[in-house]
């Protein structure tokens, strides 16, 4: 049986555990308000881009643009969005889990890594992680976006990759976040017949149907980037809040039975006390 000494001394490091989750826990909820409205704020922005991207690339009949080009051979880059800590409960998992549901062949996939996490799951598994990111998944800012669709685009125009897919987690609420995929290259013809089903609009290009898409499609690929930043990193913080806050609930709990424990142990302790004296006493007369 432990003794009073072990049981106090347990209590105490479970209290200082609970002091450190629960000051995590108030930190990440603090975040999680900015990070909150920075994702809502970038939402209309960015599906707005996507629209007017949409537009342009089907009424752009005959336009050829590097990053429009369908290829039948070659490799698959998987961009996946992670944390760079940890404590955020299953919110990292979550993502790995979905990203390897698109790996078919392990020999012929390139992984970028945002994220800790992900660049070390990916690297101690074998898999060809060719770029990695750390440190912003947080706080994510404009020039990180910028960084990595830069690297995107520039792996995707060497010609050795046919498609490239971002697998990131999407906040829904303060309890809910999903892993979710996009297909960033190469703009399918999919969206295209898609615009063109519900558009009738016709475009005048000044100079040209070329160099806007030059010029906008970049910019697409940024913002598209940017706003899942945004949306991992709320999913993140609400993960991390919710893990913490759990952890904190559950160390109350544990005090709680420690402390019953070390009173039913202290009781046991002062009883045999008692009946050693009563039988010492007893003995004498």
């Amino acid at each position: 049986m432990a003794s009073l000494q072990d049981i106090r001394r347990r209590i105490k490091s479970v209290k200082n555990i609970q002091q450190i989750t629960n000051a995590m826990n108030m930190v990440a909820t603090s975040r999680l308000r900015r990070a909150k409205e920075a994702a809502l704020n970038n939402k209309p922005y960015a599906e707005k881009t996507r629209e007017v991207i949409t537009e342009i690339a089907a009424n752009a009949k005959g336009v050829k643009h590097p990053l429009l080009e369908v290829r039948e051979e070659g490799k698959k880059l998987l961009l996946v969005l992670a944390a760079d800590k940890g404590l955020a409960g299953a919110y990292s998992s979550n993502v790995m889990k979905e990203t390897l549901t698109h790996i078919e062949d392990k020999a012929n996939t390139e992984i970028v890594a945002v994220g800790r996490k992900s660049n070390e799951y990916f690297k101690n598994r074998g898999y060809n992680v060719v770029e990695s990111f750390t440190g912003v998944s947080e706080r994510p800012k404009y020039e990180n976006a910028k960084e990595i669709a830069d690297y995107v685009i520039s792996k995707f125009k060497e010609g050795e990759v046919k498609e490239v897919v971002m697998i990131y987690s999407r906040f829904v609420s303060a309890i809910t976040c999903i892993p979710e995929p996009v297909r960033l290259l190469p703009f399918t013809s999919d969206e295209k017949e898609e615009a063109e089903q519900t558009l009738n609009r016709e475009y005048i290009y000044e100079p040209s149907a070329e160099e806007v898409l030059a010029a906008l499609l970049p910019q697409y690929l940024v913002t598209v980037i940017y706003a899942a930043m945004l949306q991992a990193a709320a999913s993140e913080l609400s993960s991390r809040m919710n893990a913490m806050s759990n952890a904190t609930d559950n160390a109350g709990e544990l005090i709680a039975k420690l402390d019953l424990h070390y009173n039913k142990v202290r009781q046991a302790g002062i009883t045999n006390e008692i009946n050693e004296i009563v039988g010492g006493a007893n003995a004498l007369a």
